[in-house]
């Protein structure tokens, strides 16, 4: 949110305050500067190596260059049918000056002008910005002559000023604007761009952030005094309220202006308006932002006349209620909307009059038969035909609006975040509606709008307001001791000294002994109460306070003990071992789709999914059955990389009723592309293939302490290509499926040439079994190495082979390790060559005989169950 500094003095005096004191001391309690733009006052300077505190724009203005001044007539170019000469004062001395500004072209040889316009005037050496450039460029007025006439000063815009990007015309001040003033003293400014996080909502607006300001410097907080004169018919007399669901809508106030004139707001307040980022209008239109960016509050404008005409001999009556299935609504910008039961309307008895806080509605707004339609809600429009933006109905009116219904509300902030959201309309109103607006600035705002309305349009404002007010919140009262603010904050502070700090923001203290109760004050919604309460308050006595003051120390509390988390900490680890293998960790979103997920083609993750009531997107409405979809994706969208190997571990959901869903956690892993990246010394590397993963699975069980581990052949896993995939199991059990992703199932997915290998692992299972951390003795007796090469058929397993080995050798037989596998004429067809190296190891030193002894033991077993023949 933009807040112009001359609209907080309005509010606060701020005299003693620089800028950048004014930004550090709100961005410490919580209201972060992300910005501060000048328009007018001086900018800071800074020394060599000096470092910037907040990041700054603008420009200054020059108080003896840039002045008011005053256009006494406006006479013709002698040569340039579209330049001006103006004759002008600038408090000093009469100047010609040469002006192309369409906004004044009007008055071309008209003669002295009965009421000289009072405008911005830099003269000869000033220092703007370039009207006519792309940008802001810097630039200094310099002596020309200009189709034969002598330039030398300039009348300025508000681009030329550092106000706004607007440069087709010159700036028009009020009529009071004193002539020879620096303009820096009459409307220098500077803006303070603010976050607004979801808990300050309450400070977007000024007199929240002028409220912060008083609390923080103990400076008082001058309060609006809103008083304006009333008269006719009491509009209680003329219009009633009716709230069918007050859960969506606790309280709605309306107010009756009659016999307005639309026209221009003065432009100060126009300028205050285009600094805080919004759009003039005009003074109706103006009211109520200006109001609502006061204040906090927004505020909508209905035509009371067309009210009337609709209600007929009736009272007017305004009806609040969650539309109809499929219900339409022409909203301001002119698009038919269609609405859900979860929408709510401000209606009168005939139909739909606007979308509750977020935008009104074409029929009953504010029109200016001289100009385009209003706009009353901070939406910005586009300038369209009336008749086409309102299908011909509000330009038969042919009269501007005299009378106005103005209406000030409170919402249910979740219904109003997710109705703009639904339709698309983010709004100034939809922003405080959506974050929570207390119904008690209802009345307030519409006071506000009214007194503002009266004071710029001349109209009468009627005796009372129509004040609906079914469900009262409950602004809680919080108790608060010294023990609490010592405990939690680490300071030491008084009652009374607590008392105050919360009196600064607005909070009614009574001090109790040793005790203050704080009630929360009328416009906040953000108090809480029991523990909850206590926490947030204490919350506000940090912040007035100050959180800079608040001392660093030691925990005075007893440490709580110390308790492991086993699961994190197993999990951790293995993260390391993927890592330290190679392969590279990945985050995924754990919502998706069901078509997402079903490119697993025969996957048997066609089950159901557990549904989200409020999904972000269509892409994303269901929570995950699948680890390695997601992962496939990741790679699916790097795939022009030259290798990936990635992992990700995390749950999966699978439905349990009207239970909430089961949270197996799951590990997957993908791998393709090249096995080692282009070098100097690497042409052509082979791709990752069905034993790189093999490998890395080896290392990675072996790593996590497990022996007993078995790789066997599957071809239950549908998404794995036959032939070249393995189950893994650990201690009997099958803890997952790796291998090459079935070619059916790759062509869902746009990856390379290069195969892709996969795999998917039940780490709830893998971490129930128990590792071995298995501790030997170095031997002391010298081992025996020995190879033998046996064949086999060629549909025998080496697991097989090697488990044969280790039961004939028994603890004799230490290690077995394959080291070739040969297919070709020499063993025959369908045959197969194992080569193995052999280590035996005894308690004694063994002898050739007793290893011979063995290794034949080994063969006949082999060739008794096998077939097997040692291979000479």
């Amino acid at each position: 949110m933009k807040i112009p500094l001359s609209w907080l003095r309005d509010f606060i005096d701020l005299d003693g305050l620089s800028v950048e004191d004014i930004a550090r001391k709100l961005t410490l309690a919580g209201l972060e500067v992300d910005e501060i733009h000048y328009a007018g006052l001086p900018m800071p300077t800074y020394g060599e190596g000096e470092p910037h505190e907040f990041k700054t724009s603008g420009i200054g203005w020059d108080r003896d260059k840039i002045v008011v001044a005053e256009i006494r007539e406006v006479k013709p170019h002698p040569n340039a049918d579209r330049l001006t000469l103006l004759d002008l004062y600038d408090g000093q001395q009469e100047q010609v000056v040469l002006t192309g500004a369409p906004n004044i072209f009007h008055l071309k040889g008209t003669g002295k002008l009965p009421k000289p316009l009072k405008v911005a005037y830099a003269r000869e050496g000033a220092t703007i910005f370039d009207g006519h450039a792309e940008g802001l460029v810097l630039t200094t007025l310099k002596r020309a002559k200009i189709r034969g006439v002598d330039s030398y000063s300039m009348v300025c815009s508000e681009k030329e000023l550092g106000i706004t990007e607007e440069h087709e015309g010159i700036i028009l001040l009020d009529e009071d604007a004193p002539v020879g003033m620096p303009l820096a003293d009459y409307m220098g400014d500077a803006v303070l761009d603010l976050s607004i996080v979801p808990n300050m909502a309450r400070n977007a607006n000024v007199i929240g952030v002028a409220r912060e300001l008083a609390a923080l410097t103990g400076r008082e907080l001058k309060k609006p005094v809103i008083k304006y004169k009333t008269s006719g018919d009491s509009v209680k007399d003329l219009v009633e309220i009716q709230i069918t669901n007050p859960e969506l809508n606790p309280r709605f106030v309306l107010g009756l202006i009659r016999d307005v004139e639309i026209k221009p707001s003065p432009y100060q307040i126009q300028r205050r308006l285009k600094l805080a980022g919004m759009r003039p209008i005009n003074n109706i239109v103006d009211a109520t932002n200006y109001a609502m960016l006061e204040l906090g509050e927004p505020l909508h404008a209905f035509d009371y006349d067309v009210l009337k005409e609709r209600a007929g001999k009736n009272k007017v009556k305004i009806i609040t209620r969650p539309a109809n299935d499929g219900e339409k609504l022409t909203t301001l910008d002119g698009v038919d909307r269609k609405l859900t039961p979860m929408n709510v309307l401000v209606c009168d008895e005939k139909g739909p009059l606007s979308l509750a806080g977020v935008m009104g509605g074409a029929e009953s707004e504010v029109y200016d038969a001289s100009r385009e339609v209003l706009d009353v809600q901070g939406i910005e429009l586009k300038d369209l035909e009336p008749g086409k933006l309102h299908n011909g109905k509000i330009s038969e009116r042919g009269r501007s609006t005299t009378n106005i219904l103005l209406e000030g509300a409170a919402w249910n902030f979740i219904n109003i975040r997710r109705t703009a959201k639904q339709h698309g309309l983010p709004s100034e109103a939809s922003f405080r509606f959506s974050r929570g607006v207390h119904p008690a600035l209802a009345e307030q705002g519409v006071k506000r709008g009214l007194q503002y309305m009266a004071a710029w349009s001349g109209g009468t404002v009627a005796p009372d307001l129509v004040d609906e007010y079914p469900l009262k919140p409950k602004d809680p009262t919080v108790t608060v001791t010294p023990r609490d603010v010592k405990r939690l904050l680490g300071i030491d502070l008084k009652t009374k000294e607590i008392a105050e700090l919360l009196t600064r923001l607005e909070f009614k203290c009574t001090v109790d002994g040793n005790q203050v109760k704080a009630k929360t004050p009328p416009h906040r919604m953000d108090i809480g109460e029991g523990i909850v309460g206590l926490t947030d308050v204490l919350e506000e006595v940090a912040r007035s306070y100050g959180y800079d003051r608040i001392p660093s120390t030691t925990m005075a509390d007893a440490l709580p003990p110390q308790i492991g988390n086993p699961v994190f900490e197993w999990e951790e680890h293995l993260r390391d071992l993927l890592v330290a293998l190679g392969l590279q960790e990945v985050v995924t979103y754990r919502m998706t789709s069901p078509e997402r997920e079903a490119r697993l083609v025969g996957s048997g993750l066609t089950l159901d999914h557990v549904h989200i009531a409020n999904p972000i997107a269509p892409e994303r409405s269901v929570l995950r059955r699948s680890l390695l979809t997601s992962v496939l994706e990741v790679v699916e969208k790097n795939a022009r990389a030259e290798s990936l190997a990635m992992f990700e571990i995390g749950p999966i959901f699978e439905p349990n009723g009207n239970d909430l869903p089961k949270e197996p956690r799951k590990l997957a892993v993908v791998m393709t592309g090249a096995r080692q990246a282009s070098s100097w010394d690497v042409k052509d590397s082979p791709a990752f293939d069905f034993y790189d993963m093999k490998g890395r699975l080896e290392l990675l069980l072996s790593g996590l302490r497990f022996i007993d581990v078995i790789y066997s052949e599957t071809e239950s896993v549908n998404y794995l290509h036959p032939g070249k995939a393995a189950e893994v199991k650990v201690n009997g059990k099958v803890v997952g499926a790796f291998g090459e992703l079935h070619p059916l199932v790759k062509e869902e997915f746009e990856f390379g040439d290069a195969p892709v290998i996969v795999g998917e692992f039940d780490l709830d299972l893998l971490r129930s079994l128990n590792p071995i951390y298995e501790v030997k003795q170095v031997p002391e007796i010298p081992p025996i190495f020995e190879d033998i090469a046996v064949i086999v058929d060629d549909s025998v397993t080496a697991s097989t082979v090697e488990a044969l080995i280790r039961q004939t050798g028994g603890k004799t037989v230490t290690d077995v390790h394959l080291f070739d596998v040969y297919r070709g004429d020499q063993v025959g067809l369908g045959k197969k060559s194992l080569a193995y190296n052999l280590t035996y190891q005894s308690d004694k030193t063994m002898t050739d005989a007793e290893a011979a002894a063995i290794r034949n033991k080994i063969v006949k077993r082999l060739e008794r169950e096998l077939g097997a023949k040692l291979r000479s």
